[in-house]
């Protein structure tokens, strides 16, 4: 059966990087443009791996994390925060909040796999 991996993510860059990748490991790849859809989408069908991009439209990366971890089913997908190098301070809040592992942008496939296998999701 596929791992099913939810990409939280408003810009093109990640989700193409990330899905190729995805794709190619047999993961079925569900893309929500915003947290608020993100969080419905988790209550319908809670995925195992969300990539969750920190800076997204109208709810933060760190909120989402915040709420899904709350949920009943929650604390059960392996979640990869991704943001920018300089952010130092979200990746640590992320990790406090409940990520899984953290990935700073641009990262690649070759990244994207250590990180996914480092954490037990492949």
């Amino acid at each position: 059966m596929a791992k099913m991996c939810l990409i939280i993510d408003d810009s093109v860059e990640l989700d193409s990087a990330a899905g190729r990748y995805l794709e190619d490991s047999h993961f079925e790849i569900s893309q929500a443009q915003t947290c608020n859809e993100a969080l419905t989408m988790c209550k319908e069908s809670m995925p195992d791996v969300i990539l969750l991009d920190a800076d997204t439209p109208k709810m933060s990366g760190l909120e989402f994390l915040t709420r899904l971890r709350r949920t009943e089913r929650g604390r059960e997908p392996i979640v990869l925060y991704c943001a920018q190098k300089e952010d130092t301070t979200r990746i640590g809040q992320a990790i406090w909040k409940g990520a899984s592992e953290c990935l700073v942008k641009p990262f690649d496939a070759e990244l994207l796999a250590f990180k996914l296998e480092q954490s037990g999701a492949v």
